[in-house]
């Protein structure tokens, strides 16, 4: 008798280390989901899709970034609103090293303030280098985001200023 209660014991103790092992497994993800909408997501030039960090839903995080478990999506979420990449790097560099920082980024954005947004943060902008980054921060203030992206177009082709307009939500 006392063995059976032993192996149950061990049983049902091995099945609770399982499925907390199981919550904490980040699942993959494919991340070309289309369902994001416009105001939350953007194609790269790579064709994956970006996720705002200060809009998106739990739910679109988990859809775009593959391998992203819930307890980092409480991550991301926490720390909004995101004003620039480097704060988005420094708050998540908390919890996973440098190298799994740069893979998030390539599926999330911060959104590019036109007359407030650090070089970092305008080099999301696909195509945009740090020299053209500094360029752009010379030439402010932008009367308005026409004339920043006029601007732009200086730098990036034309389906990277298509990308740049959605980075620039809320401008």
């Amino acid at each position: 008798m006392k063995r059976k209660s032993a192996f149950i014991t061990l049983v049902l103790l091995c099945m609770i280390v399982l499925s907390a092992c199981a919550s904490a497994t980040p699942t993959s993800v494919s991340s070309t989901d289309n369902n994001s909408s416009s105001s939350n997501s953007s194609a790269s030039s790579t064709g994956a899709t970006k996720v705002n960090l200060n809009t998106a839903s739990g739910d679109d995080f988990m859809a775009a970034v593959p391998g992203l478990g819930n307890r980092m999506v409480r991550e991301f979420m926490e720390y909004r609103p995101y004003v620039s990449i480097q704060q988005f790097r420094k708050e998540i560099g908390k919890y996973v090293d440098d190298a799994q920082v740069t893979a998030y980024e390539k599926y999330v954005y911060v959104p590019v303030a036109i007359n407030d947004s650090d070089s970092e943060t305008l080099q999301q902008i696909p195509g945009l280098t740090a020299d053209e980054a500094s360029s752009l921060m010379s030439a402010r203030p932008f009367p308005s985001t026409e004339a920043f992206l006029t601007k732009l177009s200086e730098y990036v082709s034309t389906d990277e200023l298509e990308i740049a307009k959605i980075y620039l939500g809320g401008n």
